[in-house]
Formats: C-alpha cells, structure tokens, sequence
C-alpha cells in the first residue's frame, strides 16, 4: 500500500518535506482489531507537534494521521462489532489499558498506558490501517468521508474542551485561534447555548470573515478589546502570547481552557508580561484539555449529525500532506484540511 512516512524528528521551518511517500506491506489485523481501507484523514497541527518533538512518536518509522475515515475491509479474531464494508472513523485514541483508575473512572483520556492513533501506532496517512475494534466508531451518514474527517479530532476535542469551559448559556464565550477545531466548535455553540455570544481572536482576515460568517458576535485581534468581558475561552493556538491576553479578556470567575497538545518556543517570554493581579486573581482559572476519551468523540458525532455540523475543508491528495502541513504551519488556515486516499 502507499503511504506517508515519517522516519525522524525535523524543524518542519527549515525542512518542508518531512514525510516520504513509498510503498509498505499492508497491515493485518490481530486479535480483536479491524482492518480500514482509508478514504479520507484529516490534517492536523498536532502531526507538526510530533514531527518537531513535543509529542514524538516512540519509535520510527511511524505513519501520522489520526482524523481518519474509511470502510472495514476485513476482520481479526474475535472482532465482530463491524461488518466489511461499514463506514467508520479512527479518532487520537487509539488504545488504552483499560485497568487503571483512570479508566475505570471514566477518564481513560488521562491513562498512563495512552496510545494515540498516527503517533504510538500507525494511523491514516496511508492507504490502509488497523485499530482495535472498540476504538473505532460509526460515521453518521449526513457527513461525506472529507467532512467527518476533522469531526474526529478538531471537532472531539473542541467539544471536550466546551465540556470544560463550563460555559452557561448566556455567557460569553471566545474563541482564541479559529481553525479547524473553532469553526466547529461554534456550531455547536450556537446549537447548545443559544443565548450566549462568541467573540473569536484571530490573525487573519480570512479566519475572522468566517468566523463572523457563522455567528460569530465579534472578530479581531488577539490584542483588541473585543469591549466585553468573557464567561471562557478556549485557545486552540500553538503560541502563548494568546495565554496572557485571553486571561485578561476574562470576567472574575472566568475560565481559560488550553486545547493544544504543545506550544512553541518562540514567544515563550510573553509570559514575562503576565500581572498575577490583574490576569489571575478573583478566582480566574486556567484548564487544559488532554486527549479524548471515547465517548466525547461518540457523543459529539451524534450532535454534529442532529444539528448538522457543516465543516469547510479543503482537500488535498496523499502525496501532498507536506504541502498541507506546511500551510498550517505558515497559519494559513480557513476551516479543515483533509487527505483524500480512497
């Protein structure tokens, strides 16, 4: 089968082509696993995280991808939760211990044992992957492959990080970076707290025009004052200046959720800026979201098909996820990137 390979750590700045494009043996499916044949993967920052080094892969080489759609094409032993030809999803989770306190607590996210789909084990930049059985999940029939793509991972994640905003209806919610996981994470918004207004901070033009094209109150520049303060915001942005500036955009009481698996290096002395008094006190909080567990990425699916979630994507061909991944580094975001392979 052809797929994406990374063989080795790299500043993706200075190397644009970090992943090869060869033929590999096609996998086989163990014990209670299921074989994909892969239609479409989203592309997410979180591929850069690991081919810089904040969240490296164990082992190499190792095949990324993990927003990843496709058909069962066949079944290991003792797997018979999917019949071939069912259209299922593979989302960052793909596999736990099962045993540990946090598993047994229903924060399996949290699982010391954690493997992540593309990182600790292959995943979908390929033409064909394996995962057990349980860590998959149907796709709603309202959503093309390219459009439950993103749903798994940047609308997951999105939607767990919701979850920990705590946001009621009524409050004012923002919105720091708008990628992939914000353009759906407003939609949801939109759907859940009807009464509250979403103010999204955001570099490019481009970025803000849709923002406000779906909903959005208000849409600037992180440092403008959007002229309200806000209930939450959740930063999906790999830099930390947004950490500062969110948390003084917060009310008393207000929360500030990180969604990002890592952050750069670059800007790393803004927090030399941070004022305890006027950026944390009265009780203002700071909480980050780490991983997904199985049943946010099954209940969001469910949602995003009631409301419907409509995501932008823009597609991009196997061979050309150097391509995609440069322009997510170089910012150039309006809604989802997606492989398509199938």
């Amino acid at each position: 089968m052809k797929a994406m390979i990374l063989s080795g750590l790299g500043d993706l700045k200075r190397n644009r082509n970090p992943l090869s494009f060869r033929d590999v043996p096609d996998p086989s499916p163990a014990e209670g696993e299921i074989l994909i044949r892969v239609s479409a993967c989203g592309v997410c920052h979180t591929e850069i995280d690991e081919i810089e080094g904040r969240t490296p892969p164990p082992g190499f080489p190792v095949i990324p991808g993990h927003q990843v759609v496709g058909s069962v094409a066949g079944n290991g032993p003792k797997a018979s939760r999917f019949k071939t030809g069912d259209r299922v999803g593979v989302a960052w989770i793909y596999s736990t211990c099962g045993n540990c306190r946090f598993c047994r607590g229903g924060r399996e996210n949290l699982c010391p044992d954690f493997k992540a789909t593309g990182r600790d084990a292959d995943g979908g930049y390929a033409e064909a992957m394996v995962v057990p059985e349980e860590f998959a999940y149907p796709i709603p029939g309202v959503f093309s492959d390219s459009e439950a793509a993103p749903l798994l991972c940047a609308g997951a994640v999105g939607f767990r990080s919701l979850k920990l905003a705590g946001l009621e209806d009524g409050g004012n919610l923002g919105l720091s970076g708008f990628g992939a996981s914000g353009h759906l994470v407003i939609q949801v918004v939109r759907r859940t707290h009807p009464r509250s207004r979403i103010f999204v901070f955001a570099r490019s033009s481009e970025q803000r025009e849709l923002a406000l094209a779906l909903g959005a109150a208000w849409a600037g520049d992180i440092e403008e004052d959007p002229g309200e303060r806000l209930q939450a915001v959740i930063d999906t942005t790999p830099a930390w200046k947004p950490i500062v500036r969110s948390l003084r955009h917060l009310e008393r009481g207000g929360r500030l959720v990180i969604n990002a698996i890592g952050k750069e290096d670059a800007d790393k002395d803004e927090l030399l800026d941070l004022d305890y008094a006027y950026d944390l006190w009265m009780e203002k909080s700071i909480v980050s979201t780490a991983n997904v567990t199985r049943s946010d990425v099954a209940e969001f699916l469910k949602l995003a098909a009631e409301i419907p979630i409509r995501p932008e994507v823009v597609e991009f061909g196997l061979k050309d996820a150097n391509h995609a991944l440069v322009e997510i580094r170089e910012r150039k975001i309006r809604g989802a990137k997606v492989l398509r392979v199938g």
